[in-house]
This record gives C-alpha cells, sequence and structure tokens, in this order.
C-alpha cells in the first residue's frame, strides 16, 4: 500500500549528526481548526528544486543518496522554497484531535509537493485551492501508494464539467473496470453520473454535483468502497471480480471544464498497535544498549544512550504512525526502520526516521541535522514542523524504493531510494522486511512515544 552509509564503528554510528549549536527555544506553530475561509495566504505552484512552478513535477521530488558518505562529511542541501503555513483558520487544516486519529494531509495548501502529474494540464495552486481548466485530459496522481484508508475531499466543478477521483489508481489508467475505481463527478454523464464508480457501481438516487462546493468522504477497505456525498451515504460497492485492486494511487481528475479541489485528507486504515500501552512486550532491548526504556503513564520513556529498542516483528512495505515528544531543546534521536537484527556489534543498520526539531537563524526551512521526519542522511525534512517539549504526529509509508513522512499533517519527505540493493540500508538500498528500533542517542536523550501503530501493506 501507502500503502528507505558505510560501517562505522558504534560509536561514530550513533552518534553521528549531534548538533553542536547551543539549545535555543523553537517557536511553536498554530494548528487551526478547519473553517469556512480560505487560508489567509498562499504560494502558487509545486516545489520542486527551491523554484516554484504552476505545473506539478514531471518526476517524484526526492533525492538520491551518496553511498559513499562518510560521517564527517557535510552534505549541503538544496533549500527547499518557503513553505508559508497560515497563521489563522482556514482551510487544508487538521485539528490536533484529527492529526492524532491519524488524518495527514495529502495536499499542503500551497504545493503540489507530492503530487504527480500524467499529462500537460495546466494543475496550480491558488487562495488554498488546486485547479486545473487547460490542457490534455489527465490526472494529478500522489507519488504515494495507498491501500485503506479514508479519504476526504472538497470540489468544485464548472457547469457541465467532467472530472473525478480515482482510488487505488495506475498512473496512466486505461480502463475504469481494471485498473482503478473511478468516483465519477459529471452530473451529464449518460450511465455513471456524480458519485458513481464507472463501469461498477451507481447511486439509487442520482445526486447534482456542479456548480459548486460539494464534499466527498470515501472508505476503501478491503475489496469494499463506500462514498458519502455531502456527507449522506451515497454508494456502497464491493469488487468481486477476479481481481479486486488492493493498492493504488490516488488521482485527481480533469477530463472537461475547469475543476478545483481543497481539504485533501487521507487516514490510514488497517493499523494495528506496535505497542499496548502497559509493556514492552514484543520489543527488545539491543545487547550493548546504555540507554533506558521504561514505560511510563502509557508511552514508552527513552532516555540516556546510545541504545535502541527493537521489534520483534518485521516489515517491509508498511504504513508507520506514531506520536512522539522531546523533553529538551534540539534532542536527537529516530526510529529506524527496515533494520537488520541488531546486535551489540551492529545495533542499527536500518534507515532512520529522524527526529530532531532544531532548525537555523529562525528558518523553519533550514533543519539543524536533517529535521524530523527526514529519512536520515538521504532526504532532509523540507521544513520543521514539529516543536520541542509538544507532542507530535508523524506517519512514514514504505513501498518499495519509495519513502515519504509526515509530521503533524504535513508532507515533509518524498524520496525514492535508487542505490544498488544491499542488506545494510546505510550502505545500498533494501527492498526486504525489517525491524523497527527507537532509538536512544546519547545521555541527553529524553524522548517519549505514544500510540504507535502499523499497517502491513503489499508484503
Amino acid at each position: 500500500m501507502l500503502r528507505l552509509f558505510p560501517c562505522l564503528s558504534v560509536v561514530a554510528l550513533i552518534l553521528a549528526g549531534c548538533g553542536a549549536e547551543p539549545p535555543s527555544k523553537n517557536a511553536a506553530m498554530p494548528v487551526p481548526n478547519s473553517g469556512p475561509k480560505p487560508a489567509a495566504s498562499a504560494t502558487t505552484g509545486a516545489e520542486s528544486d527551491g523554484k516554484m512552478t504552476g505545473k506539478a513535477p514531471d518526476v517524484i521530488p526526492g533525492q538520491d543518496a551518496d553511498t559513499e558518505e562518510k560521517p564527517e562529511e557535510k552534505k549541503e542541501h538544496a533549500k527547499s522554497a518557503a513553505l508559508e503555513l497560515p497563521t489563522a483558520d482556514g482551510h487544508n487544516w487538521l485539528t490536533r484531535d484529527e492529526l492524532n486519529a491519524g488524518w495527514i494531509r495529502l495536499f499542503d495548501g500551497h504545493t503540489l509537493f507530492g503530487w504527480k502529474a500524467n499529462s500537460d494540464l495546466n494543475w496550480a495552486v491558488n487562495d488554498g485551492v488546486i485547479s486545473a481548466d487547460a490542457g490534455s485530459p489527465g490526472l494529478l496522481c500522489t507519488t504515494t501508494r495507498f491501500a485503506d484508508y479514508e479519504l476526504r475531499c472538497d470540489y468544485k466543478l464548472a457547469k457541465g464539467g467532467n472530472s473525478g477521483i480515482f482510488l487505488r489508481t495506475a498512473l496512466k489508467p486505461a480502463d475504469p473496470g481494471v485498473d482503478c475505481y473511478e468516483l465519477n463527478m459529471c452530473d451529464t454523464h449518460p450511465a455513471f453520473g456524480t458519485a458513481s464508480l464507472v463501469k461498477r457501481a451507481k447511486p439509487e438516487t442520482p445526486v447534482m454535483g456542479d456548480g459548486d462546493w460539494h464534499s466527498f468522504h470515501v472508505r476503501v477497505e478491503g475489496p469494499k468502497v463506500t462514498v458519502q456525498f455531502d456527507g449522506k451515504p451515497t454508494l456502497e460497492y464491493t469488487d468481486a471480480t477476479e481481481k479486486p485492486l488492493t493498492t493504488g494511487f490516488i488521482g485527481l481528475q480533469m477530463n472537461g471544464g475547469k475543476i478545483e479541489f481543497r481539504n485533501v485528507y487521507l487516514k490510514p486504515l488497517g493499523t494495528t498497535p506496535l505497542f499496548d500501552g502497559q509493556t514492552l512486550e514484543g520489543w527488545r532491548e539491543v545487547p550493548g544498549s546504555k540507554s533506558k526504556f521504561a514505560v511510563q503513564e502509557g508511552t514508552i520513556h527513552v532516555s540516556n544512550g546510545p541504545g535502541f529498542l527493537e521489534t520483534e516483528q518485521t516489515a517491509g512495505n508498511f504504513v508507520l504512525q506514531f506520536e512522539a515528544i522531546t523533553n529538551g531543546d534540539k534532542l536527537n534521536s529516530g526510529v529506524f526502520f527496515r533494520a537488520m537484527t541488531g546486535t551489540e556489534k551492529t545495533p542499527s543498520h536500518g534507515y532512520e526516521f529522524q527526529i530532531q526539531n532544531g532548525f537555523k537563524n529562525g528558518d523553519r526551512t533550514q533543519p539543524d541535522d536533517h529535521g524530523s521526519g527526514a529519512i536520515f542522511r538521504r532526504a532532509p525534512a523540507r521544513r520543521v514542523i514539529a516543536d520541542d517539549r509538544k507532542w507530535f504526529s508523524a506517519t512514514l509509508v514504505a513501498d518499495g524504493p519509495h519513502f515519504t513522512s509526515w509530521i503533524d499533517g504535513v508532507q515533509v519527505v518524498d524520496w525514492t531510494d535508487e542505490r544498488p540493493d544491499n542488506e545494510n540500508p546505510r550502505q545500498g538500498r533494501r527492498l526486504e522486511a525489517g525491524h523497527f528500533s527507537l532509538q536512544g542517542h546519547d545521555p541527553t536523550t529524553d524522548l517519549a512515544f505514544r500510540n504507535l501503530k502499523l499497517s502491513k501493506t503489499h508484503e
């Protein structure tokens, strides 16, 4: 579904990336509730290579890694374009309760980061809205595949227009009865009107959806698709074909007339707890660890270091979600994944989802040490979203060589590992399943995790 280093000495490996700057107090980032007003400010276009354009990127955004990078080497990453986030209530926001429940933003309200167009349509972002009205009909697809999920989306279709939302789709679907579930938006379609699944099912009672803003709430789970239109149950469909679709991209379509989208949110389904909130059953401390891992008030508290707490189970393709808090300024930790079994000699040979909320020069687009949500040493976070001493939500999706991450609902990484295959992710691309491991980075470590949950996808 949604559903990613040469060998070092143990000490150098674990301590790599420690910031040398003195602690600083990070400014809080408000997370306003959704409201009826558009965002206070918005930037037009897609974020790619530090430039803003009016079209989606032609390739999946990301950054390849130097397989020979040494710990002392300082890699300079191109500064991302400033991602200005509204400070007042507006569209494209999620509440704290929604974030804690696992919802993420597929559209950040300002850029087309995390999306890929399959035609020359003039996809653009203005005032918190994605729109297109000219060019060859086609899709704007997520760069990430998803399996089971809930999807919420608002749209506005010009009178007499033709559009749709494609679920579990190929990048260039040829037949909506075979390689996607096409949720249609077309009041004038002769057979499958608005809220229909083209070639599959249609509502018993037709609905009309052009000319004004409307909303879809879709649940895709196993072979079943359920649709609500403007808050009302509208369609239920169960795929009884020989090969029901199990995963794919999400695509926004322009097939005729101007189309606009906003408030595009997704919640992964099918997750199961990695932590029962009471014990460390299912986890083991990697031999040689100096960290202390303790269950405190429903959290896994990590102090001191270096050390690692490793899951007994493994996963290859997955969605991982959790909440974390750092109890200090610019503290360094991480969650390792697809990791080899840890030993005293090799405790953490895996990809690392970085946790580090510091940033430079008062600019959140300049992370101190790759930034929370980064794939450490491989793909920096485009922006520091979380603040120290405050709980934040995290989502990581691994799908083959492609990795995406969200912090507090905002996508910060979109990266494809194009290195040669290697059992050790520090030295090359690992596609095989591996462990998850919580890091105690150093003697200053003081953080906690809760609500850890995992969905394995198309293993």
